[in-house]
């Protein structure tokens, strides 16, 4: 057998190798093909090992580095636009075009009731202002006062001087508390009893929460700021915030800080904020351009898709045919879902953005990345953050600080907020039924039943908590759109939204409709309301 090198430069770019023919005393011989290793020394290329060391498939569970599954994402992001397709061109088959320019009807009164229910609640605002004003002249007459007390040294007057600011405050925050809930059941009372339509009664009456909000908040902050101008603190255990000294109690009651508050995208009351230097036009037209194309879609897919299914779902409900609402349910979820996910960038990312660059609202921390939330607890603090932060400021760290266990103040704080979503739901609709409400309230349960599974260690735990979180149970009413399958929510993507959508349209069918007008099953209702 005689073996004879040969030098070759393959194209591969290993450059070294050699091709060695074997012959085996025969003119037909046959070449077998041997590399050098990083060692130099030869092998075959058809023996070198390929299974050298262990190792996990990629999607097990103890992968060393899970895989990304953004190939899978874009699958499901072709197959969801696929299926939705199809949905569409079956609707228009079945209905033709739905949408149209003219919309629906308006009652002439509606829109006088609504104009002066818009204009009329900011001076709410502006009569928090007046009772602060003259708040902090008083101040600032106490405190003449007992400056002069103590250099004269007059231990009585003193006295005196705190059992009259007590007496005071307590006025003051009468007059705080008489004027915010004198415009709130203002607004409520001409919502449910004046406005007809539910989208224009739902945007007035979301207008009032908020400012009354925003009322309550102003009365809270300059409280506490006023205390603290009033009673000097020598020790510095009563400590503002730092930035707050650019700006203090009693130069930030101004018409001028005030108006700034009133349009600013938070619920939070500061004397000052973080600006920033200049407005990007540019930026502007591109969150209002945004805002407006998800509006028009939100629009689309609530007239065109949602409205036939919400109809054919009446007589389900009112023969109670629970396997007939959960097919409608389900059928309503992927609509529902593309409105709430429309509506939550076209107001969270688009609207407020918009509004905090014209101001130079410099926090824009909106809200976080709740879709990869675990648990509840985690969703509720990133979700919707200008509402978190007010009930987090002025509710449950108050209470909290008055020695309440931290379990209970979250009870009344989600009790607090579930009376607010009932408000801006059955308010609206002329249907108190509750359902907001006790979607609220059903958080409380699902938050200690998630709370543990973020804190499992591993994939897993997050998983499920995760898929835990996209099926629980949460309404709230969509602030643009709340007539007919307005009705969007913040939770429960496939059970729950189009729940509440259902029963609140039911209601409203039961006792304002004129064309296939239901009866309540079981006699629960009153259809001749």
């Amino acid at each position: 057998m005689a073996v004879t090198p040969v030098n070759s430069n393959r194209a591969n770019g290993h450059t070294g190798e050699k091709e060695m023919t074997v012959s085996i005393n025969s003119s037909a011989a046959q070449p077998l093909h041997v590399t050098d290793n990083s060692h130099g020394e030869k092998q075959y290329k058809h023996t070198f090992a390929i299974h050298s060391h262990a190792r996990t498939s990629r999607l097990s569970s103890d992968a060393e580095h899970p895989p990304s599954f953004f190939g899978f994402r874009n699958l499901m992001g072709v197959g969801l636009v696929a299926s939705n397709l199809r949905l569409m061109i079956e609707n228009f088959k079945k209905y033709g075009l739905l949408v149209t320019l003219s919309g629906a009807q308006v009652r002439p009164g509606d829109w006088a009731h609504f104009w002066t229910l818009y204009l009329l609640t900011p001076c709410f605002l502006f009569v928090a202002y007046l009772v602060e004003a003259a708040a902090a002249r008083y101040a600032k007459s106490k405190v003449a006062e007992r400056k002069k007390a103590v250099d004269t040294k007059d231990t009585q007057r003193g006295e005196q001087h705190k059992r009259y600011l007590f007496s005071t405050w307590r006025v003051i925050a009468f007059c705080h508390g008489f004027n915010a809930t004198l415009m709130l059941v203002i607004a409520t009372y001409e919502v449910y009893y004046n406005i007809h339509k539910p989208g224009l009664a739902a945007f007035a009456e979301l207008h009032a929460v908020i400012v009354w909000l925003k009322v309550c908040s102003y009365a809270f902050t300059n409280r506490d700021m006023r205390h603290a101008y009033v009673n000097a603190d020598p020790g510095g255990t009563l400590v503002l915030p730092e930035m707050y000294k650019s700006c203090p109690y009693p130069n930030n009651i101004t018409l001028r800080n005030l108006s700034y508050f009133w349009w600013a995208p938070t619920l939070v009351y500061q004397p000052v904020y973080p600006m920033t230097d200049y407005r990007r036009w540019d930026f502007v037209a591109k969150r209002l351009l945004e805002f407006l194309i998800l509006s028009i879609v939100i629009w689309i897919a609530c007239a065109q898709y949602a409205v036939p299914l919400l109809q054919n779902s009446l007589d389900e409900i009112a023969n109670l045919n629970l396997i007939g609402i959960l097919e409608r349910v389900l059928k309503l979820s992927t609509i529902s879902l593309v409105c709430w996910l429309a509506g939550f960038f076209a107001l969270f990312q688009s609207a407020l953005n918009l509004l905090a660059e014209i101001l130079c609202f410099a926090d824009r921390e909106f809200y976080g990345d709740w879709w990869n939330s675990s648990d509840l607890r985690s969703y509720w603090t990133s979700w919707n953050k200008p509402v978190t932060h007010f009930m987090k400021r002025h509710i449950y760290a108050p209470m909290v600080g008055r020695g309440m266990p931290p379990m209970y103040a979250q009870i009344i704080t989600f009790l607090f907020s579930g009376l607010l979503h009932e408000l801006l739901v059955g308010v609206p609709t002329h249907n108190i039924l509750g359902v907001a409400f006790l979607g609220m309230v059903v958080q409380i349960p699902l938050i200690l039943l998630t709370d543990p599974l973020s804190r499992m260690t591993g994939h897993n735990g997050k998983l499920a908590g995760n898929l835990i979180f996209w099926m629980t149970v949460r309404t709230r009413v969509d602030t643009k759109h709340a007539w007919r399958s307005e009705l969007t929510v913040v939770q429960f993507c496939f059970l729950g939204q189009p729940f509440a959508a259902i029963c609140y349209f039911f209601a409203w069918q039961a006792k304002f409709g004129t064309h296939n007008r239901p009866e309540w099953p079981l006699g629960l209702g009153d259809p001749k309301s």
